[in-house]
């Protein structure tokens, strides 16, 4: 497995964290302010060049950006200008080596969560209830959802093949038909793969993000070989509970055996970047995005690192 992790675009301590803990690929998020052009060769060189100057190579970008997601999840009137400008993108990023794209296909609410406060080990970390769940009365249906992913994909998967860029679709998160009155089409298994054969391609696949997978209510010993060739990424997260009422943990306390699934990915033949996801926010740290915060990723890297060496160890 190929270690990553998740990086802002502007220097910080999570760069300082990962470096020490040997990492040197990234998993990076485009600048979202109005001076970044996302078509832009040149800004996006500025930033993997920015990144390389402090010891760690980009090699995918998450999420897709959200001043284009949106509006092509929604299918809205500026859909096909942003997806001329994905297609740009995906030029650029060929050109400076970045081969994958995490994108998700959630509508309005993106990952949610209900509390960011829960208490666990002298830690807080996030949870999501949906008795807690407030709807703010926005719709749209699943059968739209569906049409705006088919347009969307039909749309940029042949420059996706002419540039090589691997496209790795993100489940939704809480996996639940609806969210309010917003539908959700990434729920399951079987929509996953309905996903992936609209349009058959090498250049389709998915970020396995385990625990959104567990939550759904898959078995991750069946669900890994099915997905295996299709398995650009994986998000290594583990949490507790069910899709209507669940929250984070760390690493090693969820209802995931860590290890074992490990050994899954590796055991069917599965190569590809691999991050922790979702960490706690430890004691006298200040949050600024509840689940991304600097510290708890010392511990998430440290103990990802082990179950990989552990385990590729044992296969020497």
């Amino acid at each position: 497995m190929i270690l990553t992790d998740y990086f802002r675009s502007e220097p910080d301590i999570t760069w300082q964290i990962a470096k020490a803990c040997g990492v040197t690929k990234g998993t990076i998020r485009l600048p979202e302010h109005k001076d970044f052009d996302v078509t832009s060769l040149s800004h996006l060189t500025e930033i993997t060049n920015r990144f390389k100057s402090h010891g760690i190579t980009p090699i995918i970008i998450e999420p897709l950006p959200n001043e284009l997601h949106d509006h092509i999840k929604l299918g809205d009137e500026m859909r096909d200008e942003c997806i001329e400008k994905f297609i740009k993108l995906m030029k650029n990023m060929s050109a400076v080596g970045i081969e994958t794209v995490c994108f998700n296909f959630m509508a309005h609410y993106g990952w949610t969560r209900t509390e960011t406060n829960i208490i666990e080990r002298g830690c807080k970390v996030t949870g999501f209830d949906l008795a807690s769940f407030e709807d703010d009365g926005f719709e749209i249906s699943c059968e739209k959802m569906w049409e705006n992913y088919e347009y969307f994909i039909r749309a940029v998967i042949p420059y996706a093949e002419e540039y090589g860029i691997k496209l790795a679709l993100h489940p939704d998160d809480p996996p639940l038909e609806k969210l309010g009155s917003v539908g959700r089409i990434f729920t399951s298994l079987d929509a996953i793969k309905k996903g992936m054969e609209i349009l058959p391609s090498p250049n389709l696949g998915v970020t396995f993000c385990q625990a959104c997978y567990h939550i759904m209510g898959e078995e991750l010993e069946k669900a890994i070989p099915a997905l295996a060739d299709k398995i650009f990424f994986v998000h290594f997260r583990n949490t507790t509970g069910t899709k209507t009422a669940f929250r984070e943990t760390f690493h090693d306390s969820g209802d995931i055996d860590m290890a074992k699934v490990m050994k899954l990915y590796i055991d069917n033949g599965i190569v590809c970047p691999v991050r922790v996801d979702h960490v706690p926010t430890m004691p006298f740290e200040d949050t600024s995005v509840a689940g991304y915060d600097a510290l708890g990723r010392l511990f998430a890297i440290g103990y990802l690192k082990g179950i990989i060496e552990a385990i590729e160890g044992n296969k020497r």
